[in-house]
């Protein structure tokens, strides 16, 4: 599985046998090529427009035998370059899962499909096992129905136009649910036992924002001449979901009531934006403001990227991070204390006893879910006392955002930014020529290359082993947690300089800001790395509009786990702008939800399945509403 083709000069091989590889790896035969996964043959020559290849490529053969292979123009037909050897990468995946082919399928759902043996939940008569779909006589006509078994083998045929009835069951954990027997009372009882349960989470959640509506402070002031100037320096168009962000930040920030508002956007879609705006914003009304990240590569960008923006303007920003020096530290505590810096960009670093601001207005929030226990705790008591936004690039499933945007203040950013294209998305076993490849292709075009290998223990191994079959010109610099801060902070800063080319790192890089030039990355080991960690290494790359590649290797001649195959089949399938979404579902069917509403929720999503449990959440959320309304009136 997951296999290349090798082509080098003077190798011996079959014409038709090639021409078969091509059509086996996803090409398609053409008259000549023009696009990537076009392949064309006259007599002994073969051209080839190679994924992950710019140009394409064309092999001449001599009585089964490579004599050439070069790039060359397809406009003009001028040959480019030769090479010795090329890889070829399969355009579609060449194997099958064991599920089989599918069919700060019916589209049952807008965020799943359905396959044959999946759970579903019908909202009348419980979760059953999906088995297809099958036409049946329905009063003298020919119906298309889904067919869903119960307990005991009983079926119920669903007629398509009532498929809104049918959820695809997804709970916390991923394990066999009860199902249900038709025509008996369990199903009904289980509703209402959960549907109470979801009103008193209703009501927990109402009663603290309505506590939050009746803690007010001074409005910011209006936008000014500045705060247009500074955002007329942001380098790109704004995407209409960011223009509509901002708004609603800035008419939080305006009114009366603190602002608590989360951003949500997949990786790259410009959240850091709107929360430098909400910055610039307290800052022009006199206030300080904080922006808290989980590590100190991502406050180091920040620091750079706030500083390069603020620059003609009179604001004092500084960082506070383990990249400090002791002096310098207590420079900054005593900078924010007496009001002499305007912004701060930090790690957990801020959140100590130490810390104290003369007039905190704002503190945005990095990943908040990536923070510990303690730092979620002092966050709450911060809450009360100044603006939150918080940002997260982990997308909120859209049934869930649906349920909860009554309750919380959510902008949802889901445009993605213009001009920008698709990551290429590479999966393939561990091959030292592939990966000289796609590095060497990378440099030649003036780019940087990340190479993630997340254990620090043979990392300088696999450094010697990269560098060995790369020009001695390559400039080659590993980066990892456990360096010392300063020999890290200088790796970083010449990488983002442009002053390396390829950075071998653990997984220190996978929340980051752009880095327009670093434009392919290759994650070794891609097996062991969770899905939403998957996607957002990916998203280090292709930030602009020039072609990125992202390579997952895995190891050769190795049996995948079942939980791993669904995780390298959903990187690869979705890879388009804006498959954060639908990662968040693969994720969450995988693997299981997590903490997202709370361990005393998790009985009720197992029994009644994650997309019922979102209506009803929905719904008590708007009946406790109005009756509180009412109560007020």
């Amino acid at each position: 599985m997951f296999k290349t083709l090798k082509l080098y000069r003077n190798q011996c091989i079959e014409l038709e046998n090639l021409l078969a590889y091509l059509l086996n790896f996803g090409y398609k035969r053409q008259e000549s090529v023009s696009e990537e996964g076009d392949f064309a043959r006259r007599g002994g020559i073969v051209d080839i427009f190679a994924l992950t290849f710019e140009m394409p490529l064309r092999i001449e053969l001599e009585a089964d035998k490579i004599l050439n292979i070069r790039t060359f123009d397809s406009a003009s037909g001028k040959i480019l370059w030769e090479h010795e050897i090329v890889i070829i990468l399969p355009i579609k995946k060449a194997y099958s899962f064991r599920e089989g082919i599918l069919n700060e399928q019916i589209p049952i759902s807008p965020t799943l499909d359905l396959k044959d043996g999946d759970y579903v939940v019908h909202t009348e008569y419980g979760i059953g096992r999906y088995l297809g779909r099958k036409k049946i006589k329905i009063k003298d006509e020919q119906k298309d129905c889904l067919v869903i078994q119960y307990d005991l083998q009983e079926k119920l045929y669903v007629p398509i136009e009532q498929s809104n009835l049918i959820q695809k069951y997804l709970a916390f954990h991923a394990k066999r649910p009860k199902l249900y027997r038709l025509g008996s009372r369990d199903w009904a009882r289980t509703k209402e036992r959960t549907r109470k349960g979801i009103r008193r989470l209703a009501w927990e959640l109402l009663s603290l924002q309505a506590i939050r509506l009746n803690i007010t402070r001074p409005p910011y002031a209006k936008d000014g001449d500045w705060q247009k100037e500074f955002e007329d320096s942001f380098a790109y168009t704004e995407t209409p979901d960011q223009i509509k962000a901002t708004r609603e930040v800035k008419s939080d920030m305006e009114s009366e009531r603190p602002m608590d508002r989360l951003i949500c956007g997949d990786v790259g879609y410009g959240k850091t934006e709107v929360a430098m705006r909400a910055a610039f914003k307290c800052i022009m009304s006199n206030k300080q403001a904080a922006f808290l990240v989980p590590t100190t590569i991502l406050a180091q960008q920040h620091f750079q990227n706030f500083s390069r923006r603020l620059k003609n303007f009179p604001v004092n920003v500084a960082m506070l991070c383990r990249f400090n020096s002791l002096s310098q530290q207590k420079e900054i505590v005593e900078g924010l204390a007496n009001g002499v810096i305007d912004v701060v960009i930090g790690t957990h670093r801020l959140l100590s006893e130490d810390i104290k601001f003369k007039n905190l207005g704002l503190i945005i929030i990095d990943e908040e879910q990536r923070f510990g226990v303690k730092a979620k705790e002092k966050l709450k008591t911060i809450r009360l006392n100044a603006d939150v936004l918080t940002l997260t690039a982990t997308p909120i499933p859209r049934t869930l955002y649906m349920s909860m945007m009554a309750v919380k203040d959510l902008s949802v950013i889901n445009t993605a930014p213009q001009e920008r294209l698709p990551i290429k998305t590479i999966v393939v076993e561990y091959d030292d020529e592939v990966i000289t490849q796609a590095i060497s292709k990378e440099i030649k075009r003036g780019g940087q290359v990340y190479f993630v290998h997340n254990r620090v223990e043979d990392i300088l191994k696999v450094s010697e082993r990269i560098s060995k079959s790369l020009p001695s010109d390559a400039r080659i610099a590993v980066a990892h947690g456990q360096m010392p801060a300063k020999e890290l902070e200088k790796v970083m800063a010449e990488f983002l300089s442009g002053k390396i080319d390829i950075l071998i790192c653990t997984m220190i890089i996978e929340s980051g800001i752009d880095i327009p030039n670093a434009n392919t990355i290759i994650v070794n080991q891609a097996q062991s790395f969770g899905l939403s960690d998957l996607h957002q290494l990916r998203g280090r790359v292709g930030r602009f509009n020039r072609a990125a590649y992202a390579y997952f290797l895995l190891p050769r001649h190795q049996v995948l786990d079942s939980d791993a195959e669904k995780r390298i089949k959903a990187i690869q399938e979705y890879s388009h702008l804006g498959a954060g979404f639908k990662i968040a579902m693969q994720d969450l069917e995988i693997r299981g939800a997590g903490n997202l509403l709370g361990v005393q929720q998790h009985g009720f999503v197992e029994a009644i399945g994650f997309d019922l449990y979102c209506r009803l959440l929905r719904e008590a959320v708007v009946t406790q509403r109005r009756a509180m309304n009412a109560v007020n009136n």
